[in-house]
């Protein structure tokens, strides 16, 4: 709600403004079907069987980085992202086998300002379309916006990456704008599309995610019986 100032109207005031928002640590988060843990660059081995081959290089496509042609590559990357002390990066690992089958990170970290952003997110196939590539984004926003303490949460993507796109408006991102011509990115320009979730618009977000992450959401085939938008809407 915003307040007045003589004629002149100013923001609402923010409830504990001069207390930060915590910083993102390295712990680890388990889930049901997944888990969030530390990147290191043990974990390249893992996953480099899974990005590697022309077969894999389209998950490059709207990166910053990428595709690599050697796991030694690969490793180096891994190690500088595990190693950063502006973004936090996590290995997102399967439950069932231990492993590891894809990353996510925060980026844009702003304790003083309480915004944080959700990118850098790479999902090989052993999680495309499952459960755990939900689940992964539910444990992350929960620990951004409840844990944490942010009131600003970000996804950002190209504009021309329409499943990213999609994925945002699914996991209840809102869309803001394009910011145009905002990149250069292996020579190639970029727009870049905005997306938030404000920590007001969390209670219910969190209640959809709970619900459609639910086992009884599925039937014996694992096929879901509910759409995530459907539990926002109810």
């Amino acid at each position: 709600m915003e307040a007045s100032s003589g004629e002149r109207p100013v923001g609402a005031v923010v409830a504990n403004a001069e207390v930060p928002a915590g910083r993102p640590g390295r712990i680890s988060i388990r889930g049901r079907t997944v888990s969030l843990v530390p990147l290191e660059s043990r974990h390249a081995d893992q996953l480099y069987p899974l990005i590697a081959g022309k077969e894999n290089e389209q998950l490059w496509d709207y990166m910053l980085v990428g595709p690599f042609k050697s796991v030694h590559e690969f490793k180096e990357c891994i190690t500088s992202y595990a190693n950063s002390t502006d973004d936090a990066f996590y290995a997102i690992i399967d439950n069932a086998t231990s492993e590891a089958v894809g990353y996510i990170s925060f980026l844009n970290i702003n304790p003083t300002h309480k915004s944080i952003e959700l990118g850098n997110i790479l999902y090989t196939s052993k999680l495309q379309r499952t459960v755990g590539a939900t689940e992964a984004v539910y444990l992350m926003s929960r620990y951004a916006l409840e844990d944490l303490g942010y009131r600003r949460y970000e996804w950002k993507c190209n504009n021309l990456n329409a499943p990213s796109r999609r994925a945002a408006l699914r996991y209840g991102f809102q869309f803001e704008g394009v910011f145009r011509n905002h990149f250069i990115v292996k020579g190639r320009s970029r727009d870049t599309a905005w997306f938030s979730i404000l920590d007001s618009e969390w209670p219910v977000g969190k209640k959809a995610f709970e619900g459609w992450l639910d086992p009884s959401n599925f039937d014996a085939n694992g096929k879901q019986l509910r759409k995530l938008e459907q539990f926002r809407q109810s």
